[in-house]
């Protein structure tokens, strides 16, 4: 019999365990297959995607990347998309610190 597995649950646990201290997601969007439904802008935990304000050779709105370095590769997002235009890679060696002193550096930049 095939198990039943709770979404809100398994999201709420991956937020929980820290993921996010010691991985490092990078998603890469294929703007050309994405139609702008923004079903992986609401799966976001982080808030990493938006859709874009400029459209693509077929006239869709896509998917952007707007702040990764909040991602910690859950892949909700390329789960959850209908056109199969997100890839979403984890790098497991990204510490904590150094995504803080990403963060601190790209602030300072603004």
């Amino acid at each position: 019999m095939p198990r039943r597995v709770d979404c809100n649950s398994s999201h709420d646990n991956i937020i929980k365990t820290g993921i996010k201290s010691r991985v490092r997601g990078t998603i890469k969007i294929d703007t050309e297959r994405c139609k702008g439904c923004g079903l992986c802008v609401e799966a976001c935990p982080k808030n990493v995607i938006a859709i874009s304000k400029h459209s693509n050779k077929n006239g869709y709105f896509p998917a952007e990347v707007v702040d990764i370095i909040d991602c910690f590769g859950c892949a909700f997002c390329a789960i959850i998309c209908p056109d199969v235009a997100i890839e979403v890679y984890r790098d497991t060696n990204y510490s904590e610190y150094k995504v803080k002193e990403k963060r601190e550096s790209t602030l300072g930049t603004l």
